[in-house]
């Protein structure tokens, strides 16, 4: 099974895919430290670093699915072109695909975990603000037939171990 994760940065989608794929004995691939490997080897942030990120974790979540693997892939995936490539990845691998996307609805606490994220990612290699700025002007809705991709929305709001369960319940269906 390919599982993705979708949301705005800060929303806690990295903290429940660990805890999911860590429940579930599953390897996570996560964007943000592949994009940060490439602008630590010296490529230029003005180069298309995110894209570069989403095809190594593509590349990485194909070998896992083709040795009959399940994974977990954590990414924004704001537009739709880029769920597409999770959609298209599990078609070519006869794979199922499952979608986890992550709000926070309290307005107050995300920008309190934005903030958070920024000051993190400054003193990081870790794509800076613009990165965010970026990812929270770019989030389309979702589109397409009702149910023609699997997918659960989980709160951050609600405790971690709720949403927990909620995953690995919609999971296991």
């Amino acid at each position: 099974m390919l599982i993705v994760m979708a949301g705005l940065p800060a929303a806690g989608k990295s903290t429940i895919a660990e805890v999911v794929g860590n429940r579930m004995g599953v390897p996570v691939v996560s964007v943000d430290p592949i994009e940060a490997a490439i602008l630590s080897a010296g490529i230029g942030a003005d180069q298309p670093t995110g894209l570069a990120a989403y095809l190594v974790a593509e590349a990485f979540a194909d070998a896992v699915l083709t040795g009959g693997g399940s994974v977990v892939v954590d990414a924004v995936n704001a537009v739709s072109p880029a769920r597409e490539q999770w959609v298209k990845l599990a078609e070519r691998q006869r794979s199922e695909v499952r979608f986890i996307e992550v709000v926070c609805s309290d307005e107050v606490l995300h920008h309190q975990r934005l903030t958070a994220r920024a000051e993190r990612l400054r003193s990081s290699a870790l794509p800076g603000a613009f990165a965010v700025e970026q990812s929270l002007d770019e989030w389309e809705e979702w589109t397409g037939p009702s149910g023609a991709i699997a997918r659960i929305t989980l709160d951050s709001v609600d405790p971690l171990g709720v949403n927990v369960e909620r995953a690995l319940t919609f999971l296991q269906r």
